[in-house]
């Protein structure tokens, strides 16, 4: 297609004209296509369109979203160890979202990658005080995105100390569970419903989105029963949507034992 056959032209040039070339490029672009996501992350490079196909669900969930006054945080910058690698995705969310506020944190130092509306905080996803100061500094946040460690450990910490600091209305999304079968991250091909690992952990969620039809009278809902409205599984993807679950039971009551 003509966009990514100029995408390879200007990456043929050497920096000092690629570098102008392609900032150019990511405006025109950008701008023609800045309600299509599956569009930007191909644009942008991410890797969220063709290598994970992740960017359509994003359009799914996100597009009644995009222009409300967001604070987005996404969990792993890119790049590796290299300072100058990186940032594709949070400038998609910045185009995607003109009126969001974008935070990036990452174990390797981003902060080349800071500029107009895109924040960068070196730290471990891992690390609950590093957490409580990012938390701090942006306040309520309305989308939380983990494309950090994918190591199942930190991904199950991670969650459970960002999404209470979500907004009442917000998301939590969770790339990479493929991680959830692989040993080398933590994961487990055989018992698949480890609690341990990020799949199992949150497939032994589900029950609570009923929590209110269970009939046992000495259950205790927990937060997550009664602050998580819907949980969707796609591949390799997890969308947890956080609101008040609580619709009340007609039944629940009349079978408590």
């Amino acid at each position: 297609m003509l966009i990514e056959k100029l995408k390879s032209y200007i990456d043929s040039y050497c920096p000092w004209v690629r570098r102008p070339a392609k900032i150019f490029y990511l405006a025109i672009w950008g701008s023609v296509f800045s309600r299509n996501l599956v569009r930007l992350a191909g644009i942008y490079g991410t890797g969220k369109a063709d290598t994970h196909y992740y960017a359509s669900h994003y359009q799914q969930h996100f597009a009644e979203k995009r222009l409300q006054p967001l604070k987005l945080l996404e969990i792993g910058v890119g790049g590796y160890g290299d300072p100058l690698q990186g940032g594709s995705s949070l400038r998609m969310w910045k185009r995607f979202f003109p009126k969001a506020e974008v935070f990036g944190i990452d174990v390797h130092d981003k902060t080349a990658f800071s500029e107009s509306r895109i924040t960068i905080m070196q730290g471990s996803q891992n690390d609950s005080d590093f957490l409580r100061e990012v938390v701090s500094q942006i306040g309520p946040i309305d989308i939380v995105i983990d494309d950090g460690s994918h190591i199942n450990s930190d991904v199950l910490k991670s969650f459970e100390f960002l999404f209470p600091y979500l907004d009442e209305n917000g998301t939590y999304v969770i790339e990479d569970t493929q991680t959830s079968y692989w040993p080398k991250y933590g994961g487990d091909s055989y018992i698949l419903s480890k609690p341990s690992t990020t799949m199992g952990y949150f497939k032994s969620l589900v029950d609570g989105l009923n929590y209110e039809e269970i009939a046992r009278s000495n259950f205790t809902a927990s937060y997550l029963d009664m602050h998580i409205t819907s949980i969707h599984f796609y591949h390799n993807m997890i969308f947890i949507q956080k609101g008040l679950n609580k619709e009340g039971s007609k039944y629940a009551l009349k079978h408590k034992y």
